[in-house]
């Protein structure tokens, strides 16, 4: 760079000043010697190198982005890293400009646009602008959002199936922070890790009536850890209807149905006996059959106690407990608990049942004196535990916690 006079210096300024019009020719016409700055950027190919390069080879997922100044002459001012998304590569700069270093994790089988800002001795600007691909990841893990897509009760929890255990607590979160559920009216929920492979995620009371609610994964591509990287989900749309919820009260013998908080019937009820109490506690319908064989030697009962075709029932926990008809029953109905665990009516009362309820609407079973229903191992009895403990089985919100178990110990056979 030459170096002006002071007495030209001020000439100059004072010539410019008066050049008011045009005023950027003005400017570029006084200003003595080119500024670096001001130049066109030259292609800085020559000096800097980045961990993507070399024969046309993928740029491993696995390993951080990496951008080099070669020589001393030359260093890096800025680096962006895009992907096809337009989403940023977050990277630190080291202090001396030499090097740039990727901060967070590539997605594998991604594409990418790296664009790098040097300078050389002389403070003149380079640029070089590449595209590059990751590699395609060798191990997975898949996600299926459950249940199908469909009208339900505000019961229903959304279910995730991982197809590989995961049970790295970091690995994890990773996941749980991709997987993504909204709801209209918005309500506030987390992922509950039932096991390895099975999260589910629930608000913490019922879903609101009428809502529409949406899950979807944003794992593809994503790094996980241990070489296990996210892969395709299908995402879930799902709406609920009218908020109903049948309370059925052992104690008393009588079933009250609400839709939406207003009591629509009451109906007389048997439950279970001595020794085949039904559960207590909130279970959720899981399924409408309108005829189910069931038999006493499918509960350990001799062969011959019975066998009898039941009609208009509506399944409520894996291991056979139903609400049904039960004409047999009638005239203990609203008196006594004569059933093998399920809850009984007359046939008129369990048809307008089956015909009300739909997959996902609560049934709460009150003062019976059987055991508590599993959150987990017998259905959907995650409403039974309290939100504090379902936040804990977060890896996000709760820090994570062991398996639980998913033994059915109760027997998985339909029981009247």
């Amino acid at each position: 760079m030459s170096h002006t006079p002071r007495s030209l210096r001020s000439r100059a300024v004072l010539t410019c000043a008066l050049l008011v019009a045009p005023l950027i020719a003005g400017v570029s016409g006084c200003a003595g010697s080119p500024d670096p700055l001001s130049a066109k950027p030259y292609d800085a190919a020559d000096q800097i190198s980045f961990s993507g390069d070399g024969d046309g080879r993928k740029a491993d997922p696995d390993k951080p982005l990496e951008v080099t100044a070669k020589g001393d002459d030359s260093r890096i001012t800025d680096v962006t890293a895009t992907d096809a998304a337009g989403r940023y590569v977050r990277g630190e700069l080291a202090e001396d400009g030499k090097h740039w270093r990727s901060t967070v994790p590539l997605a594998a089988g991604a594409h990418y646009t790296l664009k790098v800002s040097t300078e050389d001795s002389n403070g003149a600007p380079g640029r070089r602008t590449v595209d590059f691909s990751t590699s395609s990841a060798r191990r997975l893990l898949k996600v299926t959002f459950g249940p199908k897509a469909g009208e339900y009760g505000v019961g229903q929890p959304i279910t995730a199936k991982l197809s590989r255990p995961v049970k790295d607590p970091s690995a994890r979160a990773v996941i749980e922070r991709a997987l993504k559920v909204d709801s209209r009216p918005a309500v506030e929920g987390v992922w509950h890790w039932v096991d390895s492979r099975n999260l589910h995620y629930r608000p913490q009371e019922y879903w609101p009536a009428h809502a529409t609610i949406t899950a979807h994964s944003n794992l593809k591509g994503i790094r996980i850890g241990g070489g296990l990287y996210g892969g395709d989900a299908k995402s879930l749309r799902l709406t609920t209807g009218d908020r109903l919820e049948a309370l059925t009260d052992s104690g008393t013998h009588q079933m009250t149905v609400k839709r939406n908080g207003v009591p629509i019937r009451t109906i007389p009820i048997t439950t279970g006996m001595p020794g085949f109490d039904t559960r207590n506690g909130i279970k959720v319908v899981l399924a409408k059959e309108s005829a189910v064989r069931m038999t006493g030697a499918s509960i350990g009962l001799g062969a011959g106690s019975y066998d009898l075709m039941v009609y208009w029932a509506a399944r409520v926990t894996k291991s056979g407990e139903y609400v049904h008809a039960a004409p047999w029953s009638t005239g203990s109905q609203g008196y006594a608990n004569v059933s093998h665990g399920c809850t009984g009516m007359s046939t008129a009362n369990a048809e307008w049942f089956f015909n009300t309820v739909r997959l996902g609407d609560i049934v709460q079973v009150v003062n019976s004196n059987g055991e508590d229903m599993a959150p987990f191992s017998n259905g959907y009895g995650d409403w039974n535990m309290a939100w504090a403990d379902w936040r804990k089985g977060s890896a996000v919100s709760g820090g994570g916690q062991s398996d639980a178990t998913t033994a059915d110990s109760a027997r998985l056979r339909p029981q009247v």
